[in-house]
């Protein structure tokens, strides 16, 4: 009778989907964050251009949003790293499972969403630019706050990935 409450326990415990809700959040985390990294790099980068054709001594000092949000990508790959590195074949409980998928969604969820304020304010920023030099100050705070979204998810993220757990999946039935 132990052994069979050892097995129902132990199945219940370390399902097979556990390791699924891990991948899960560690695609998620990827994905949204550089979709995030992307629109934020187009949109600036048309912004930068546009200005270009009209002030091309300032490009380099415009170029400023799309480093950011290229940034934001970044975080998605540690995070989606972290996560591969903490699933393991053999002691993988439903509890780590749902830890991963949390951290991957708080990434990549604040990644797509800070990759659109930044490509926003970027391209509209550098383009304001291009015709009063005050603003520059300005789009730099305001792309720093929304840099700080995606930061605020990366350190979550990386609190939730790495986080372990105390149940095991192979209890010692023996004692």
């Amino acid at each position: 009778m132990d052994i069979v409450t050892t097995v129902e326990a132990t199945t219940d415990l370390c399902p097979t989907v556990a390791y699924f809700y891990g991948y899960l959040g560690c695609a998620i985390a990827l994905i949204f964050s550089c979709l995030g990294s992307a629109y934020g790099t187009a949109k600036s980068g048309v912004g930068v251009c546009a200005m270009g054709v009209t002030r091309s001594d300032l490009i380099m000092k415009a170029i400023v949003p799309v480093v950011m949000a290229s940034i934001i990508g970044i975080y998605g790959l540690i995070i989606a790293v972290i996560i591969t590195t903490g699933i393991t074949e053999d002691n993988y409980p439903k509890y780590l499972g749902f830890s991963h998928l949390a951290a991957g969604l708080a990434v990549g969820l604040s990644g797509l969403g800070a990759g659109m304020t930044i490509g926003i304010v970027g391209d509209a920023g550098v383009r304001g630019y291009a015709s009063q030099n005050k603003i520059f100050v300005a789009m730099i705070l305001i792309l720093i706050f929304a840099e700080a979204l995606a930061l605020y998810g990366l350190i979550i993220g990386l609190i939730l990935g790495s986080r372990s757990s105390s149940a095991k999946c192979n209890p010692n039935p023996a004692g």
